[in-house]
């Protein structure tokens, strides 16, 4: 365990280096406009070369690489180039994660509470209405692209509902709807993958066994198959965590929400390396986190699996 555990620890160590060393060398190919700013046409080449090389633009891809990796390891995320030139990106960053991360987390959690329960609805119901419901809702959000049914909700409920159109600190309620759209997807998945594995335990001989004996169905799933089926739903996780940052970025520009999303559109629209290579760090850092405690999870629920070659797993 101990072995697996930091192996796993190495292995996340290596993929954020692997993703931000990309990232890093991308957003070098860019054009060198980007970093000039609007006065861009203003500058005579001299000028030009001068702020190129005060940004250490200049230098072999290396050694900027190197430098950049020096700063990090010192917790030094720099400064911004266009975005708020001058400033710190941590500076920046303090002001958008509470936004994200809050709309990120009341996402998953309802996403996780309504998915299970849909899931074990429709198992419940198999061949019957609420499971055909619930087909149709899960064929819908996964065949129709996000970003349409995102623009949907916001266009028609917020004058169903009278609910605000963009977001604003002041309003709690309009929190709500970017906070729904974001959890139809993580919803839609988790029921497909709790449905499947409550149907497979249905249809195993404990099960058959414990109705032959004379104890209810509804027992049977309460205290066995729901809690078979919901021990490898932990697996989903990590792929839930991603989902949330992927659509975030979507989510929080359509509503203009002041979190890291929005921040890291308009970052690479303005060609700031330093923020964009700070936000790619945090959500890649939250994606493999997310896959190492869905592991942990896993073990946690049931002790029958054995994390490790050496010990195998069951």
């Amino acid at each position: 365990m101990i072995k697996y555990l930091l192996s796993r620890i190495l292995q996340s160590i290596f993929t954020l280096f692997i993703v931000i060393t990309i990232v890093f060398v991308l957003m070098r190919f860019m054009p060198v406009e980007g970093y000039l700013g609007e006065g861009y046409d203003k500058l005579d080449q001299v000028q030009k070369e001068i702020i190129l090389e005060n940004l250490g633009l200049r230098d072999p891809i290396h050694i900027q690489l190197s430098k950049f990796y020096n700063r990090l390891i010192k917790g030094d995320l720099g400064v911004s180039i266009t975005y708020r030139p001058g400033v710190p990106v941590a500076d920046i960053l303090k002001g958008k994660i509470p936004y994200s991360l809050g709309i990120g987390m009341a996402s998953l959690a309802i996403s996780f509470v309504a998915g299970i329960k849909l899931g074990t609805v429709m198992a419940e119901d198999l061949g019957k209405m609420l499971n055909r419901l619930g087909n149709l809702y899960i064929i819908l959000v996964n065949a129709v692209p996000a970003a349409i049914y995102y623009i949907f909700l916001q266009f028609y409920l917020t004058d169903i509902f009278k609910l605000p159109m963009l977001f604003y600190v002041d309003k709690p309620i309009s929190w709500i709807l970017p906070i729904l759209s974001l959890s139809l997807g993580t919803t839609a998945s988790y029921a497909l993958w709790m449905k499947r594995y409550m149907a497979d335990e249905l249809n195993k001989d404990y099960v058959k066994l414990a109705i032959s004996k004379g104890m209810p169905m509804k027992d049977v799933i309460k205290k066995h198959v729901f809690l078979n089926a919901f021990v490898p739903m932990v697996q989903y996780l990590p792929a839930s965590i991603l989902f949330t940052i992927s659509g975030s970025i979507y989510i929080e520009s359509l509503y203009s929400i002041p979190g890291m999303g929005g921040l890291l559109v308009e970052a690479i629209q303005r060609q700031d390396t330093p923020l964009v290579e700070a936000i790619v760090l945090i959500y890649s850092f939250m994606g493999i986190v997310g896959m190492f405690f869905g592991d942990i999870f896993m073990v946690m629920l049931d002790p029958r699996i054995r994390l490790g070659k050496s010990e195998g797993r069951v």
